[in-house]
């Protein structure tokens, strides 16, 4: 018979102290993230990989305090359809009689 291992709690009751995370900016690097990045990495024999990291096509960076109000992108597809349907459509302008 197996004995059961002794599970440990998913959540420990107090942080680490080389986990002190006071003093730091939420969002700091935000606006870079947007625009996007390089990334270098050193390897071990001298030589450096250099990747251009840009934003997915198409992609929209929701600002804190609104991405608050949804917790996932069906939320905001739903919300903006809903603002579309409000909208009133565009008339096109009438075509000139051609004689």
């Amino acid at each position: 018979m197996k004995k059961a291992k002794a599970t440990q709690s998913a959540a420990p009751e107090a942080m680490r102290p080389e986990y002190d995370c006071t003093g730091g900016v939420r969002g700091k690097h935000a606006a870079a993230m947007r625009r996007g990045y390089t990334r270098t990495v050193h390897h071990a024999d001298g030589t450096r990989e250099i990747t251009e990291v840009r934003p997915l096509e198409g992609s929209i960076v929701l600002d804190p305090d609104v991405q608050a109000y949804f917790p996932d992108a069906e939320a905001v597809n739903t919300a903006l359809r809903g603002q579309i349907a409000l909208r009133p459509r565009r008339r096109r302008p009438a075509r000139k009689a051609t004689s």
